[in-house]
């Protein structure tokens, strides 16, 4: 087939799709109906799909067809931090916040300006941070079940650098890179920008499928897998003991870097050991305080076995040289004082609370979550479209995501995440009614 042709038939589909007349949801002949209408080779319908699939147009789903996208949705809907449009409620991102916490700072900034060592936060500050504020990360760290040295911890600028980091100082371009199907939408990114191949780890009951993993790892050279085992996003899980013990098996079998993510591990009250308590030798271990403190905060550590702390040291240096000394100061206050602690608990109960709430708003629909955590998975029918839902939203002054920003697998799950953090209560049961009459309506 001429190239002239094939680009036209693809602007055409574009051209329909963008005007309206192909409406979002609409199912497209399948490759062989295109190929047996337009005159062409099966290889040739199936690329002009996929050049619609690549510009965001359409979308393949395995064993059901190729449908018209929304459109109309925001680009990097769930991935991008954007302006939330006045009078929006936002279940997109996670930015909890408690009453009392700006006079928490305000008081915090008075005490750090009668401090003596004022002037030196105005000057470069180690790489790792200094060594008494990664000492109090280190005490902190203990009642999280994991023991480790001051000179084992780095300060970084939140746990999304803290990844990046760990990525960039541990991997190169091309590397195989095992996590869940569903997993944290930060993670692909960095994925993507770092060049990694990312392979997906199949759900089981409460975890993921670890014999699938081993399977996996027999199959492909996979140098690392990225894992949340403590309060999953955005499924909630929390793997148990047995499951930890097995995990840390397969991955010394065969040689795995482990890369645990506890940003959210707070909020699961007295959770089996870490991985990287389990295997320190192999793990490292991401957090930091912008859940459990404040997003704006943008404090996070790295654990890590002693070996590869000085490449962690130079991607640091490479990337933000250090971590601004006045928010380390403020943070190893408040690790120290306890502030941290009892935010902690109180967010546990908030997210418990709007937890509650939102069993009793969306009774009746099907939801996976963890009874303590700040999200909320919602899969949909099979006949529901995630994007027109996502959109009609939207037009309800509800922003959420799709299950798109965090499948790492071809199959792209019918579904939405709420983030139930950000909005007040009663903002956010509005915004819970709207999405179970939207949901039902589309269902």
């Amino acid at each position: 087939m001429p190239r002239s042709r094939y680009k036209s038939l693809v602007d055409a589909f574009a051209a329909d799709i963008r005007s309206g007349r192909l409406l979002p949801g609409t199912r497209l002949p399948t490759h062989r109906q295109l190929a047996a209408t337009e005159g062409l080779a099966l290889v040739t319908a199936t690329r002009v799909y996929a050049e619609l699939e690549a510009i965001g147009l359409v979308s393949g789903e395995t064993g059901r067809g190729t449908f018209v996208r929304e459109t109309s949705l925001p680009p990097g809907l769930g991935i991008d931090q954007k302006d939330v449009a006045t009078g929006m409620t936002d279940l997109n991102f996670n930015y909890p916040s408690l009453p009392g916490q700006a006079e928490l700072l305000r008081s915090a900034l008075r005490q750090l300006a009668l401090a003596g060592d004022l002037e030196s936060l105005l000057r470069y500050q180690p790489h790792a941070g200094r060594l008494h504020e990664r000492a109090s990360v280190a005490r902190h760290l203990r009642a999280r079940g994991l023991t480790v040295d001051a000179q084992q911890v780095l300060m970084v600028s939140g746990a999304q650098h803290g990844l990046a980091v760990t990525m960039m100082a541990l991997l190169q371009p091309g590397d195989v890179v095992a996590a869940d199907a569903l997993t944290y939408s930060g993670f692909k990114v960095l994925a993507k920008a770092l060049h990694l191949e990312v392979v997906p780890i199949p759900a089981a009951d409460h975890g993921p499928d670890l014999n699938a993993l081993d399977n996996l790892c027999r199959s492909r050279r996979v140098r690392a897998v990225y894992t949340m085992p403590t309060l999953h996003n955005p499924l909630g899980w929390v793997m148990s003991a047995d499951q930890r013990e097995y995990f840390v098996t397969i991955a010394r079998r065969h040689g795995l870097l482990i890369i645990e993510d506890a940003a959210y591990a707070f909020l699961a009250e007295e959770p089996p050991a870490p991985l990287a308590e389990l295997a320190p030798e192999r793990t490292v271990y991401v957090s930091g305080l912008s859940k459990s403190v404040a997003t704006g905060l943008r404090v996070g550590f790295v654990a890590a076995p002693a070996q590869k702390v000085p490449a962690l040291e130079r991607t640091i240096r490479a990337t933000t040289w250090n971590t601004p000394g006045v928010l380390t100061a403020i943070a190893s206050a408040w690790l120290d004082d306890g502030t941290v602690m009892q935010l902690e608990a109180e967010k546990r109960r908030d997210a418990q609370a709007r937890q509650a709430m939102a069993g009793e708003v969306l009774a009746g629909l099907q939801y996976v979550r963890h009874p303590s955590s700040y999200f909320l998975w919602l899969p949909l029918s099979e006949d529901a479209r995630a994007d027109q839902i996502a959109m009609a939203l939207m037009r309800e002054k509800v922003s959420v995501s799709t299950a798109e920003p965090f499948a790492t697998s071809a199959h792209v799950p019918h579904a939405i995440r709420l983030a139930l953090g950000s909005a007040d209560m009663d903002s956010l049961r509005e915004a819970l009614v709207k999405v179970k009459r939207v949901v039902g309506a589309y269902s």
